[in-house]
């Protein structure tokens, strides 16, 4: 997002946090609901347009999502909704597209809550590394021949009483309504959104063989060092990375050898 658009969803962002923050509201609720009005929205174009029409008064778009709304969804989500249309926005897809991520960051924080973010965290890594190594899945959570609730009753069968019901959500949300976008880049967004959560990045290390905890400690203490946040490392191996390891960090990929790369991190926590 750009220019009005990023204003505004750092707006609601914090708008959001404040409101999760309270224990009167229950933010997996909150997150159904989001979802749903992300759903109508996407669906409804020319609502939406109305809703972004900078030639409206925020106050006027407000009420009129709060009337549609009615007695739908609860106060709280209303609220939420109301919020996002009375600010500017450059583009209407841009609206959808925040509207997804407060859902899916309510969910977070529901989970945050309840002690379970680094199990999502890492079942959502998981899940992503599974996809990308059978395509036979990929091509039947990604067949637009597939209904919804087919794909529904796979991602049942695979995570159902297996994974958190905050990933079961999440990946099913993400898998029923892709909204153009792939799985992979679909994966990715909420794993930086569930580090997020915990104001930290995500380093993705893939090495020949398992790290020790003392590697791994040492790895991520020197990461943090290098990016001045906490981060939070999946991890991954695969033979074919011969006697070294492989760090991305966004967009950023670091490649080297295991000792070459630690004797480099100490270096640098000396410094």
């Amino acid at each position: 997002m750009h220019g009005a658009s990023r204003e505004a969803l750092a707006a609601a962002r914090e708008r959001l946090d404040a409101l999760t923050d309270s224990t009167s509201v229950d933010a997996g609720s909150l997150a159904g609901e989001l979802a749903a009005v992300t759903a109508l929205l996407h669906r409804e174009v020319s609502l939406r347009r109305v809703l972004t029409d900078p030639a409206q008064s925020g106050e006027a778009k407000a009420e009129l999502a709060k009337r549609l709304l009615g007695t739908q969804v609860s106060g709280t989500a209303a609220d939420v909704v109301a919020g996002l249309v009375r600010s500017r926005w450059s583009q209407s897809r841009d609206l959808v597209d925040a509207l997804e991520e407060l859902a899916n960051t309510a969910d977070l924080t529901a989970a945050q809550k309840r002690g379970r973010l680094d199990n999502v965290e890492d079942e959502l890594f998981r899940f992503g590394r599974i996809v990308s190594s059978n395509t036979e899945l990929r091509a039947a959570l990604t067949s637009r021949s597939a209904t919804e609730a087919a794909k529904g009753e796979l991602l049942r069968s695979l995570l159902g009483g297996r994974a958190e019901r905050t990933t079961e959500q999440l990946v099913t949300r993400l898998v029923t309504a892709p909204r153009g976008r792939s799985l992979e880049s679909g994966l990715e967004s909420l794993s930086r959104l569930a580090a997020d959560r915990r104001d930290r990045m995500v380093a993705v290390v893939t090495s020949a063989v398992p790290l020790s905890d003392a590697q791994k400690q040492r790895l991520g203490a020197a990461l943090t060092k290098v990016y001045g946040r906490p981060m939070h490392l999946n991890l991954d191996v695969d033979p074919e990375v011969v006697g070294g390891i492989r760090v991305q960090v966004g967009d950023e990929v670091i490649n080297g050898s295991i000792a070459d790369r630690l004797e480099d991190a100490g270096r640098r926590l000396a410094s």
